[in-house]
């Protein structure tokens, strides 16, 4: 027997939740400041602001939905607690936990590596990770799946890995989605009485929360991973993908299956870096850099699987710039952001190349001939 959506959800009945979305924080600063400014609710910026609200908001009808769904589902043994249904608010290093903001994480000791917005095991030895959203086409989608089935296939290897999308009615893109990945689709969800609980200055009293007592419900930490280090794998990579001493790039390790979902996790390998010179051609750089500064060299993975150069200038320990090229040649740069995990990685990754990580532009272009002829072989 397949999961299949249940009446109640396909409509968004709220009949068994009683008031429970109304005790959830919601982020809301950014959206009661423009309602009071007067902004018109038809501006850009208003919908947009709306919209990463109601987002929440469906988030977390869902995850109430599917706390009811899985007491009653017999093909569900175990659904992971988030929020105020459960204990543990300590986000623990390399395993499953809660962050401080009630979610379902998984981080290395610095930094979080992904979030899960929902989570449960069936009878069949299934772990299924959920994603809820609003969004109007789930092609964007495809990249943040891999690369969370590829980390739950590497912390839990004995789990099938699969996914649960939950999209309102309309949506499209679906049917590029992996197979691994199961599709419900609901009615379309306001979340106006939300909004118009917290803006109330006279807010009316609230049922308790409802809260489901099963013994399936299990607390994160419960789970427990297989080792994995991440920054350990990370620099193991790029020893094995430069330690040919026939190639500049070990094509068959890159493309080993093992490999390949661990590039599906990290998204990118570092494999060296370009003096500045070299890159100063490369990258039309017109930036004043130290002439000292490393450029270094990554093997990205697109959504496409097409495996492309890409470049990091890291000139504080906070600021990393990205250098990419588009689908049409042309260059883009990009401030990566200062607390995300990539601003960690070269960091990392910078201490640990000597020498003999460096690449010359020749190598450059012939890492980026074979790359190109192995995706034009494969389409």
């Amino acid at each position: 027997m397949s999961l299949c959506i249940s009446k109640s959800i396909l409509e968004l009945d709220d009949f068994d939740i009683g008031d429970n979305l109304y005790y959830y924080k919601y982020n809301v600063k950014h959206l009661l400041s423009l309602l009071q400014s007067g902004m018109d609710r038809e501006d850009p910026r208003f919908l947009s602001s709306y919209r990463s609200f109601e987002g929440e908001v469906f988030e977390n009808f869902i995850y109430e939905k599917l706390l009811r769904y899985a007491e009653e589902c017999d093909e569900i043994e175990k659904f992971i607690l988030k929020g105020y249904h459960q204990d543990k608010f300590k986000s623990n290093a390399n395993m499953l936990s809660i962050s401080e903001k009630q979610q379902i994480v998984y981080r290395t000791k610095s930094r979080e590596i992904s979030e899960f917005d929902a989570m449960f095991i069936t009878k069949h030895n299934e772990l299924y990770f959920v994603e809820m959203t609003l969004v109007k086409s789930v092609l964007k989608l495809k990249k943040r799946l891999r690369k969370k089935k590829a980390l739950l296939e590497t912390i839990f290897p004995n789990y099938k890995i699969k996914a649960l999308i939950i999209l309102n009615e309309g949506a499209s893109g679906t049917k590029q989605l992996p197979s691994y990945a199961k599709v419900w689709f609901t009615k379309q969800f306001d979340a106006k009485d939300v909004l118009e609980y917290i803006q109330s200055r006279s807010k009316r009293k609230l049922q308790p929360k409802q809260i489901v007592n099963s013994k399936k419900m299990i607390e994160a930490e419960s789970l427990k991973p297989s080792p994995f280090r991440y920054y350990n794998t990370m620099s193991w990579i790029t020893r094995k993908l430069r330690a040919s001493k026939r190639y500049v790039l070990d094509l068959k390790f890159l493309l080993n299956g093992k490999i390949q979902r661990y590039h599906d996790l990290y998204n990118k390998f570092y494999i060296g870096y370009l003096e500045l010179e070299d890159a100063r051609a490369l990258l039309e750089l017109t930036e004043e850099y130290k002439e000292d500064q490393r450029v270094v060299v990554a093997l990205e993975k697109k959504h496409t699987d097409e495996i492309v150069l890409t470049y990091y200038i890291q000139t504080a320990r906070k600021t990393l710039y990205l250098y990419s090229f588009n689908d049409d040649g042309a260059l883009l740069k990009e401030k990566k952001d200062p607390y995300g995990i990539t601003v960690t990685e070269v960091y990392h990754i910078n201490r640990m190349m000597d020498e003999k990580y460096k690449l010359t532009l020749k190598d450059i272009s012939k890492i980026r001939k074979i790359l190109r002829e192995r995706f034009d072989q494969n389409r």
